[in-house]
């Protein structure tokens, strides 16, 4: 196998490429703006926005060969929920996979054997206040602007009558190991926790209202999709992919809380997009007091994510009319049924970033 991952920088994209570079016999191509360091994989900086240059890299001696592609790259709105329906922002995340899949599949027409894209439960409406409960993939598709439908109809016209298949993989809210993201959790709740712990305060939850919610860990993931690059049952097909069990917020939080050692404080709702980012200082102070591996930038580390934080605790004034719910039951009886404990997967990623010096014990 010869996989090429886009958006190698992102929490799926760098847990793909990590995956498949572990696989024996498996040659891994990782694209992206940022640099990215992973043992065994090859990277190349790529800007995807630049069509010729995305044509030229796609059509080199680097990617000849390639059989395996997982499409993870996007481009959000520094204002993140007001992005998801911006039609400037749909056609650029268009032009990304149009610019990368064309000359890549006409390149490596004669190797190629399967694409997996990766859209969201975004696809079945939940930002925009409707869906099913739980969301299936057999919906009807809910007609709204959405760069997902643009590049799946793009996969679906450029995979008609070529030799490859593909999947389209819609996961919950992801979490894994990407720093300065726009969509991440884990740099979020670890740094305010740490900022909490420092400052004396109790872990008090952020948000508002609480609901019952899912997610699903990068790495497992990346298994599906390596399922995915080689499985029959999954060619051609869409499939919801969660951790297999739900949550609320506040249920979880005596975990999280445990984990840096902390007491429970009582819920306090506000928005972090407001209230950490002028909490830089604290933040370097911490990680030269404590001699963390952590960026001092608090930004280079969160990155955009105290937006989407504050969207998915309810911090934002923007509740959901409808749980976000994606039934799972198709993936499983298709062969794929991994899953893992959310609350048990929060308090690991936790854990290992401080295992690792990017967050203090």
């Amino acid at each position: 196998m010869k996989v090429v991952v886009f958006g190698a920088t992102g929490v799926v994209g760098r847990a793909s490429a990590e995956h498949f570079g572990a696989q024996p016999d498996c040659d891994v191509v990782a694209i992206s703006r940022r640099a990215l360091d992973l043992p065994g994989v090859e990277h190349v900086a790529l800007d995807l926005a630049d069509a010729d240059a995305t044509a030229s890299v796609m059509r080199s001696s680097a990617l000849a060969g390639t059989t395996h592609v997982v499409f993870a790259a996007l481009q959000e709105s520094p204002d993140l929920a007001a992005g998801w329906r911006d039609p400037q922002l749909i056609a650029h995340n268009a032009a990304l996979f149009r610019n990368a899949l064309e000359p890549l599949a006409a390149a490596c027409a004669s190797t190629l054997r399967h694409v997996s894209l990766l859209q969201g439960a975004k696809a079945y409406g939940f930002h925009v206040g409707r869906s099913p409960v739980p969301a299936k993939e057999r919906a009807v598709r809910d007609e709204h602007d959405n760069f997902y439908f643009v590049q799946e109809d793009q996969l679906r016209e450029l995979a008609a009558g070529a030799s490859w298949s593909w999947t389209v993989f819609r996961p919950q809210v992801v979490f894994g190991e990407s720093f300065g993201s726009p969509m991440n959790l884990l740099p979020a709740i670890g740094v305010y926790a740490a900022l909490e712990r420092e400052a004396g305060r109790p872990l008090s939850f952020p948000g508002g209202a609480d609901g019952v919610h899912e997610a699903v860990d990068a790495r497992l993931l990346a298994r599906a999709l390596a399922w995915a690059a080689e499985s029959t049952k999954a060619q051609g097909e869409i499939f919801n992919v969660t951790n297999g069990d739900v949550y609320s917020w506040r249920d979880v939080w005596p975990s999280i809380a445990a984990v840096f050692g902390m007491a429970v404080g009582a819920p306090t709702t506000m928005r972090l997009a407001e209230v950490m980012p002028p909490r830089a200082g604290e933040w370097a102070a911490l990680v030269a007091r404590h001699g963390l591996d952590a960026p001092s930038d608090l930004d280079a580390l969160v990155g955009g994510s105290w937006a989407y934080a504050d969207i998915l605790f309810g911090a934002s004034g923007q509740g959901r009319a409808v749980p976000a719910l994606l039934s799972t039951v198709k993936l499983r009886q298709a062969g794929f049924a991994d899953c893992i404990d959310t609350e048990d997967m929060l308090v690991g990623w936790l854990r290992e970033l401080q295992v690792r010096r990017l967050l203090p014990t």
